[in-house]
Formats: structure tokens, C-alpha cells, sequence
């Protein structure tokens, strides 16, 4: 869906003539209109790949999260989890969330906040982002939920977005921190 907007409104620009620039008013050449363009499209692809990372973890499709990564990913959970950042398969990573998230009854990331910055075939992203783990629990206190950050550096090959920099900034935890123990 934006990449249609984005289309529509770059189209439209073209017809009147340009793209508005910072400073003196200048005709963009065609060329500068194409790259504009590919930089908002990458932008969206990349967006669309963090999305659907999250989106697969949260229905548990393992291997729509596995699809998102490249073959080798800098993975860095020390804020949450203490060591060091490593590098991983996306199986590795895909069958440590498949153990760790299956008690659960649900799971939910909620993303926003995306700031993009696209070099060629290469890229950085950040989003915030907050997770909620749901488990029915003797207590009734059957929420956990981790509110933070995420850095991802990300590498296009054959026109696909693939994310090799996974890394995550843990501001707070709230609610039931002992979720799977409280049965």
C-alpha cells in the first residue's frame, strides 16, 4: 500500500514538473527522480521485512521469520540476556525463540517509530518496539511485557531485503517477569 502511494505521489510530481528540493528550485533529471524513488522503495521493502520478522514470530511461523535473514546474522540480546552478541544461522535463531516462546499462549510486537538509513545495497534500521508475552497463570498476573529498541543492519542481494545485524536495547521489563514459572 505505500509503495502505490509513493508511486502515485512521485508520479503526480513528475507531471508538475518536480520534485521540490531544499534551497533554490531545480528541475530534477530523470535520474535523480529514479533514485528518489528506489531509496523510498528500499525503504519500504525494509520496512516490510522487520514487519514480517515480528509478524512471523508472533504466529510462530518459523520459517517466514527464517526468510527475513540472511545466512550468517550479528545477533545481540545482551541487554535482555547478558553475554556477548553472536553470530548465528537463522536456525539457530528460529529454534531458540521456537523453545523459549512455546509455554506461551501468546505473543504479541507492536513496532513503530522507524527511522531508515538505505547506502546502496546496504542499510541500517531502527524501530521501537514492545513485546507482550501472555500466559493464563495461577496469580492472574499473565502479562510480561518488554519495552525497548532495535537496531538492524540489513544487505539487499538479488533485490531482497535480508536482515544480518539483529540487535536489541532493553529499556524495561513490566509485569509477570516469572510468567512461565507462576503455574
Amino acid at each position: 500500500m505505500l509503495r502505490t502511494m509513493i508511486t502515485a505521489i512521485v508520479l503526480t510530481m513528475m507531471a508538475a514538473g518536480g520534485i521540490p528540493a531544499a534551497g533554490p528550485a531545480k528541475d530534477p533529471s530523470e535520474q535523480q527522480v529514479r533514485e528518489r524513488y528506489q531509496e523510498l522503495a528500499d525503504k519500504d521493502m525494509i520496512i516490510e521485512t522487520i514487519n514480517q520478522l515480528f509478524i512471523g514470530t508472533d504466529q510462530r511461523d518459523w520459517s517466514k521469520v527464517k526468510n527475513v535473514f540472511a545466512p550468517e546474522v550479528r545477533f545481540d540480546m545482551t541487554s535482555l540476556a547478558g553475554g556477548s552478541p553472536q553470530v548465528l544461522t537463522p536456525r539457530q535463531i528460529v529454534d531458540g525463540w521456537d523453545k523459549g516462546l512455546k509455554p506461551l499462549k501468546a505473543i504479541h510486537h507492536q513496532t513503530g517509530n522507524y527511522i531508515v538509513t538505505v547506502a546502496g545495497n546496504r542499510a541500517d534500521a531502527f524501530c521501537y518496539g514492545i513485546a507482550t508475552h501472555y500466559l493464563p497463570t495461577r496469580s492472574g498476573r499473565n502479562v510480561r511485557t518488554f519495552v525497548g529498541s532495535y537496531d538492524f543492519h540489513l544487505v539487499k542481494n538479488d533485490g531482497v531485503w535480508w536482515i544480518d545485524g539483529f540487535k536489541f536495547n532493553l529499556k524495561y521489563i513490566d509485569g509477570n517477569k516469572g510468567l512461565e514459572k507462576d503455574q
